[in-house]
């Protein structure tokens, strides 16, 4: 008797979220049961997305961020709306609205909106980036360009230009590193690069000479320590390195660019998970290893972002490519079984996580695009992981499940508990980013994705067996 009420305690213990799924019940034999075709009960759609659903899901995404985060400069002095751009106020600035066209999460909302463009044909994607980025542009170009105040006139330097400080005067990676991946995509494919080239220059004039670097070179931060090195600066600095390689043919952009990949790898990477530490701090021994998702869905997306434009010929390409498979490897033995990837992706008692998910669908699947990846490992793997990420796009065309701003943390506590909301920004650019991968695969000449025996396979299967 005693030992029957320790066992009913433990178990009301343990977390719901810890607890695995429930089998589907049978009350009652059937035919099928009999030849083992009884549905299963998935809580998420199964059966890989088509590409008219993928494009649902997108456009729902698109509808709700043109509504959410609309282009409204207004004149700081008066609060009045500046219809026309070529006749500013002196003082410009954009109006707040439910995200921030200027901060990193909408440099790669932006990366989004132009690959769904491309993979789409639908204007209405480019035209977001183009009304945005334009507009930013002009603003900060006027602003740049006017005259210094009178010291007893109104405040000077940067307190007049807080509105647009991380573009006139970017101070971080964070400031810099995924809006300049964004000018430099939309100038490449044609978004007013005369317009841009002035922003683009003055981003990676800092992501190339003003961040902070350890003394061989590698992107850090002093903070939460000295010598930090977070994961998520791989994707603030590597594909705007990337990208401007690709812009202007220098190899020196490149050869930083796998640096930082090769560097990074050598103090965060765990090869015993085939995951990414979140955090490395130079004089802590050991390391400790918190397996954040979204921290390891920046490392992920920067190697994919690298290898779609690095030379074939790079010397540094082959161990680039290695690490991206070793990383997928891991990345695809820890995906939750309703598709989506954990917080801290060892742990299945924290909780799934969207974000992360969406990054880990967007860059496996671009592997498999590549043919980096093997479809037959992988094509399961993105499928059930867009089925899952889908699902948390709510009928307003909001994305749920994402965990908001992160800082660095060496206790489990800290990941476990970060709140969610739908307005935390990081998760709508890899929604379009993975959306726009999935359709790409699921049009591709001589893709094949059907259920056989039950199960997702991404090849055919033989003709007898």
């Amino acid at each position: 008797m005693k030992s029957a009420l320790l066992l009913a305690v433990l178990l009301a213990a343990v977390p719901v979220f810890a607890q695995p799924a429930p089998a589907t019940a049978i009350t009652q034999p059937s035919v099928q049961m009999y030849s083992g075709r009884v549905p299963p009960a998935y809580p998420m759609a199964y059966s890989p997305a088509t590409p008219e659903e993928i494009k649902a899901v997108l456009g729902r995404v698109l509808g709700y961020l043109e509504v959410a985060s609309p282009v409204r400069v207004i004149n700081r002095d008066t609060k009045e709306p500046v219809t026309d751009l070529t006749k500013l106020p002196p003082n410009p600035i954009f109006d707040r609205t439910d995200f921030l066209i200027t901060s990193y999460e909408w440099g790669v909302t932006y990366a989004g909106m132009l690959l769904a463009a491309e993979v789409t044909g639908d204007a209405r994607y480019r035209d977001y980036v183009v009304a945005r980025l334009s507009a930013i542009a002009i603003v900060a170009t006027h602003l740049r360009d006017r005259p210094a105040p009178a010291a007893d006139s109104e405040p000077a330097g940067p307190q007049r230009l807080f509105a647009l400080r991380g573009v006139l005067q970017p101070r971080s990676l964070d400031d810099s590193g995924a809006m300049c991946t964004a000018f430099i995509k939309a100038s490449r494919a044609g978004v007013n690069p005369g317009q841009l080239r002035p922003w683009i220059d003055n981003y990676m004039k800092w992501i190339a000479t003003g961040q902070f670097r350890l003394p061989d070179g590698t992107l850090a931060r002093n903070r939460p320590m000295a010598n930090a090195l977070w994961l998520d600066d791989l994707y603030m600095g590597v594909p705007a390195l990337a990208q401007m390689g690709a812009l202007t043919g220098e190899r020196k952009y490149y050869d930083d660019a796998v640096k930082q990949i090769l560097q990074f790898s050598s103090r965060m990477f765990v090869p015993e998970t085939h995951l990414y530490r979140h955090g490395w701090i130079q004089d802590m021994d050991p390391h400790p290893a918190f397996h954040w998702g979204r921290a390891n869905g920046w490392a992920i997306i920067a190697m994919a972002e690298l290898l779609s434009v690095l030379p074939e010929d790079h010397p540094g390409r082959a161990a680039v490519l290695a690490q991206f498979r070793a990383h997928a490897q891991g990345l695809a033995a820890v995906q939750g079984g309703t598709g989506l990837w954990h917080q801290l992706l060892d742990r299945n008692d924290s909780y799934p996580e969207t974000s992360a998910s969406a990054m880990f669908t967007y860059a496996l699947a671009r592997g498999i695009n590549r043919g980096w990846l093997d479809p037959l490992v992988y094509g399961p793997v993105v499928s059930l992981g867009w089925n899952a990420v889908a699902k948390q796009v709510n009928a307003q065309g909001q994305v749920e499940g994402t965990c908001v701003g992160t800082g660095m943390g060496f206790d489990p506590a800290f990941y476990y508990y970060r709140p969610v909301s739908v307005f935390a920004a990081h998760g709508y650019g890899p929604v379009l980013l993975a959306g726009a991968e999935m359709i790409t695969l699921r049009e591709a000449k001589g893709s094949k994705a059907d259920v056989s025996d039950g199960a997702v396979q991404f090849a055919p299967p033989p003709a007898r067996f």
